[in-house]
């Protein structure tokens, strides 16, 4: 693959549709060309425990962030006709999915590529699991804020430069 949008999200609670913060990156001609990074105001508006846990984030940081419609504003011209790449694509695309549904917004029809599957066919039994820092490591990227939405997406598209 040589253009795609490598995308995180991260959820405040166990409604899919509770993003809290999206990373994406851009690559072009197999070149990352754009970095976006966003808090956002999740739907519902409350954090579970265990998800504050895994991001580090909470209530204080997006009471004040903007709202899915205005960061999906900002974003969504710049995947146009790009794949969508997310390590454990099911997850990110029923995130997406979930959030475009709960603000009653139109869903184009994005195609998901999975860096997870893609790792297991790629890695087989060389790597002692395919979770993401595990596989970005194997590719030689270092992903020291892991679950940082933006760092994930960057691993991501480190991955998917090196195994798709």
């Amino acid at each position: 693959m040589k253009d795609f949008a490598a995308i995180d999200f991260e959820t405040a609670n166990q409604c899919r549709s509770s993003v809290c913060s999206v990373g994406v990156v851009i690559v072009r001609d197999e070149e990352i060309v754009q970095r976006f990074y966003s808090l956002i105001h999740p739907e519902p508006d409350y954090y579970l425990y265990v998800c504050q846990q895994v991001h580090g984030l909470s209530a204080e940081d997006t009471d004040e962030a903007p709202s899915f419609p205005q960061v999906w504003e900002k974003i969504a011209p710049s995947l146009e006709g790009l794949p969508l790449v997310a390590h454990n694509a099911r997850f990110d695309e029923s995130c997406l999915k979930a959030v475009h549904r709960v603000y009653q917004m139109d869903y184009p029809d994005y195609r998901f590529v999975d860096t997870l599957a893609a790792s297991r066919r790629h890695f087989r039994w060389q790597l002692p699991n395919h979770q993401l820092h595990t596989v970005a490591a194997a590719c030689g990227y270092d992903l020291t804020q892991h679950h940082h939405a933006l760092a994930d997406a960057e691993a991501c598209a480190h991955i998917a430069l090196r195994i798709l």
